[in-house]
């Protein structure tokens, strides 16, 4: 009889165990009761730089700080991070965005830089804006393709500047802040050429000087780290996107926890801490998001 009870208790608790990860998302008082908040972080620019420290990641600690759990990283990468938030896997046809299949929910919330897009917020839902950026077309320092001259209209220059990509290939990556199809980029005969050998947009100045391609896509935060670690070896031509804003993105039956983090955001804004990650990660960066630094 008691031998019978053992494997029948023994059962129980291997069949949660392998059922726990494909529950639903956790909001606020799921994650309290837990006593931990499972961070998504991608290796992307000083957001999350790999070595457990960033932007993004100060950002999330002092958060699971803030509501009195403890921290822990998950590290993930762009084709993976929707579906280890939410347990289900996106698909894109034109504006269309379903999910699909079911897998385990890693993490409660995703901090990495992380764009805020129409698509992806017809299955997330955002915080307050975190950061800025923008996506900008960059070339090798000897390309016959010389910057814009810039204007007061930004719409002008991002026409100007993807005049400038003609019959040249150009580097994009797919379901990331460069994915051409954002920037009506796709479909249009250009020569596109994918960057699959990795989701980690930190390879797209490499790749670009190993002559992958004649052009690439690169967003604001990585170029300003880039033109340092290969000064002199390519150049900005100009921008192919509006000034776009980043944010910590949650589950949409996570709506409590995404409060919580703003309530956070705006206090450490409010207190100098947030300055101080700035002035940390992304020195020089207010040069060009002077608007989104300024003092409300």
């Amino acid at each position: 009889m008691l031998h019978k009870r053992y494997l029948t208790l023994l059962f129980f608790f291997i069949s949660c165990a392998l059922l726990a990860p494909l529950v639903g998302a956790a909001d606020l008082p799921e994650i309290k009761a837990r006593g931990e908040l499972r961070h998504l972080g991608i290796r992307y620019a000083n957001f999350v730089t790999g070595a457990g420290d960033g932007f993004d990641v100060e950002l999330a600690q002092g958060f699971a700080k803030s509501i009195g759990v403890k921290y822990r990283l998950v590290y993930t990468d762009f084709y993976s991070v929707i579906r280890d938030l939410l347990g289900k896997s996106v698909v894109r046809k034109g504006d269309e965005v379903t999910l699909e299949g079911d897998y385990p929910i890693k993490g409660d919330m995703i901090a990495t830089g992380f764009t805020m897009l129409p698509w992806r917020e017809k299955v997330l839902i955002y915080s307050e804006p975190t950061f800025p950026s923008q996506v900008l077309l960059i070339a090798r320092a000897d390309s016959p393709r010389k910057p814009i001259k810039g204007s007061d209209d930004l719409a002008h220059d991002i026409k100007e500047t993807k005049a400038l990509i003609g019959k040249q290939s150009l580097l994009v990556m797919e379901k990331t802040c460069l994915d051409p199809a954002n920037y009506g980029l796709k479909g249009t005969g250009l020569e596109l050429k994918l960057y699959t050998k990795s989701s980690n947009i930190n390879e797209m100045v490499p790749a670009l000087l190993n002559l992958d391609a004649d052009l690439s896509l690169l967003d604001v935060p990585d170029v300003i780290l880039d033109l340092q670690k290969w000064a002199g070896k390519f150049k900005v031509l100009g921008p192919v996107s509006d000034e776009q804003k980043l944010a910590a993105a949650f589950p949409k039956d996570a709506p409590l926890l995404r409060d919580a983090f703003n309530v956070y955001l705006r206090r450490i804004k409010a207190d100098g801490t947030y300055d101080k990650l700035v002035n940390k990660y992304y020195p020089g960066i207010r040069r060009y998001f002077p608007e989104f630094f300024a003092k409300k």
